[in-house]
């Protein structure tokens, strides 16, 4: 990253895990980037859980002074570095560059390659775009990439309620899928009005008892017995995503069941970005907002989303 003498706004992440506000200097583009002038910073899991002191995902920073964590963000681009074709200075732009290596997002600009975003749609406000590239792609990838739901399978979302779940409903259903959803029975609600077709309360019911031969199962619970129970929904053929590669079932299992499981890590992709701008900008795809604070007042959303925060995504905002 090239700096220059002009200064920002950021938000560092000291050794023992706190957050700070810091004057750095600007970052510049390098040949095939972009310079943005962030508008909104979308705050995610994987966002709290790295800066923790003894987190294992603080090796990805080894060496890098200042830590700055982010990754989704929204804004306009103000400088191109050489060879740059896809955007002009004043395009509104939305992505998550870098992810998961360091990528510098909290702060008042960043550099990101061209091609790890994407221009957002003009009735799309920065704050939707921003809260939508982690979320976004992971349920793109793990549903259409990984998974290639289609026009009438039937699919199994759990935790159909988050960040990720709630964009995943919707994304199935635009796939044509007849979609089965855990999540508690409080917000079924709101989940039914995504699209879900039937509504399973986790901790009351057991899921293997209500959905059956299904085509694929997305598991973005993947916590203790849920990826082996999920494996006994699947019809011989059926597939499994889930989130982390702890969460496999046992190899025995998946093969005497005569189904696949794989995990996936999300990753950049300007053409999956596309493909949800064209959902947000249609009305099929729409992210909620649950709370925002200013950039300054990043630590403030940590502690909102580590204590388990209100539905929908969590936003700093610049401006």
């Amino acid at each position: 990253m090239n700096e220059s003498t002009e200064m920002m706004q950021a938000i560092i992440t000291t050794p023992d895990g706190e957050l700070e506000v810091a004057s750095i200097p600007r970052p510049s583009p390098l040949a095939s980037e972009v310079l943005i002038k962030i508008s909104a910073i979308g705050v995610n899991p994987v966002d709290w859980k790295t800066k923790a002191a003894t987190s294992p995902a603080r090796a990805r920073f080894a060496g890098v002074d200042p830590m700055i964590l982010g990754w989704d963000i929204a804004g306009t681009v103000v400088a191109a570095g050489p060879g740059v074709t896809r955007f002009a200075v004043g395009d509104r732009v939305f992505g998550m560059p870098k992810f998961p290596h360091p990528a510098n997002c909290y702060a008042e600009y960043v550099t990101s390659g061209a091609r790890q975003v994407a221009k957002t749609p003009d009735n799309v406000s920065d704050l939707e775009a921003g809260a939508i590239p982690l979320a976004g792609l992971t349920a793109w990838q793990a549903l259409v990439d990984t998974l290639k739901v289609s026009e009438g399978d039937r699919v199994l979302i759990h935790a159909a309620s988050g960040g990720v779940g709630h964009l995943a409903v919707q994304i199935a259903k635009a796939r044509g899928a007849e979609v089965w959803a855990t999540a508690s029975a409080a917000k079924h609600d709101l989940v039914r009005s995504l699209g879900a077709d039937h509504l399973i309360d986790h901790h009351n019911e057991r899921f293997e008892d209500v959905a059956t031969d299904m085509d694929a199962i997305f598991d973005l619970y993947a916590m203790g017995d849920n990826p082996t129970r999920s494996v006994a929904c699947l019809r011989r053929g059926g597939k499994m995503v889930v989130i982390t590669p702890a969460a496999m079932p046992a190899p025995e299992l998946i093969e005497a069941a005569g189904v696949s499981v794989t995990w996936m890590l999300v990753e950049p992709d300007y053409a999956s970005l596309e493909r949800l701008a064209e959902m947000m900008s249609n009305g099929s795809l729409t992210v909620t907002v649950g709370a925002t604070r200013p950039l300054a007042q990043m630590a403030e959303l940590h502690e909102i989303g580590e204590q388990g925060g209100p539905f929908g995504k969590l936003v700093a905002t610049i401006g």
